[in-house]
């Protein structure tokens, strides 16, 4: 398989994903979302999880319909998506707050622990990973 097939797939999946959670944060998941939101966020953690469900529609979707020329730079602020939730996440883990089935200690951290790999996903689906540091 190609490398860019693969490329080119991983991004449709990363899109997807933030397409139905952006859909989850507006519908069927606004609770438990709302759950997730740290209580120094300056917004309601209803306007939170609304807002940011309508960045994550947005974001999957320009991850699947931007023109070759701002696929790296979508796939930067893409990256960016997932640092500036992170927050959110370490909170979720440090005041242990169940949801999405993330019910215990240890499910919260691997929650953690896999924010990382998103950020590496959104960089290398977009192309931001494919310079060669060594010729």
């Amino acid at each position: 398989m190609k490398k860019e097939n693969i490329e080119k797939g991983a991004k449709f999946l990363l899109a997807a994903g933030l397409v139905l959670a952006g859909i989850g944060h507006l519908t069927f998941l606004r609770k438990e979302f709302q759950a997730q939101v740290p209580n120094w966020v300056p917004l309601t953690k209803d306007d939170t999880v609304l807002l940011s469900g309508l960045v994550e529609i947005a974001m999957g979707t320009a991850l699947l319909l931007a023109p070759k020329k701002y696929e790296k730079p979508v796939g930067l602020i893409a990256a960016g998506l997932f640092i500036a939730v992170f927050p959110g996440n370490i909170a979720q883990y440090q005041n242990k707050i169940s949801a999405f089935g993330l019910n215990t200690d240890s499910r919260r951290f691997a929650r953690l622990l896999f924010q990382p790999v998103l950020v590496f996903w959104a960089l290398k689906s977009s192309g931001n990973l494919n310079r060669r540091i060594v010729k």
